[in-house]
């Protein structure tokens, strides 16, 4: 798991919703054009995702997921989450099973929930916890996971 990144299990997941829709017909939940409303969640969550990435790149720390951080980032969006990119990429993947109109496609919404906060999340907050002690720490109780 720790050769997959996160944005390549987002893309992944992406493609697993499609192929279910295509795959399997089934009843329209949310009909057109109501399901164009998935336009705008997936695009606040890559606007959130572009946001922090630039963000990193402004202050010199590290966003790949299995790299050491340089700095702890408490500010902006980290205000809200502890984790405003797998937030952002969760709310995309919303807004595309919302565009694809049908129930089973959030398996793909499931999938990625379920892979970050289970290993992805705790794998970061790991080595958060070992680079900035009591820092970090006092962050995550102030701070939740998700938002």
């Amino acid at each position: 798991m720790k050769k997959i990144l996160p944005p390549f299990l987002f893309l992944f997941c992406i493609i697993i919703m499609v192929a279910i829709r295509k795959l399997i017909i089934i009843k329209e939940i949310i009909p057109k054009p109501y399901n164009y409303f998935g336009v705008v969640l997936l695009l606040f969550g890559i606007v959130m995702t572009v946001i922090v990435r630039k963000g990193f790149e402004k202050i010199g720390t590290e966003i790949h997921t299995f790299k050491n951080p340089r700095k702890l980032v408490t500010h902006g969006l980290f205000k809200l989450s502890r984790n405003p990119i797998y937030l952002g990429f969760a709310l995309s993947l919303f807004g595309v099973w919302i565009l694809l109109g049908t129930i089973l496609p959030m398996v793909g919404c499931l999938l990625f929930i379920i892979v970050t906060n289970s290993y992805y999340i705790p794998f970061e907050e790991r080595i958060m916890e070992h680079t900035f002690g009591n820092e970090y720490k006092k962050y995550k109780e102030k701070v939740r996971r998700w938002i």
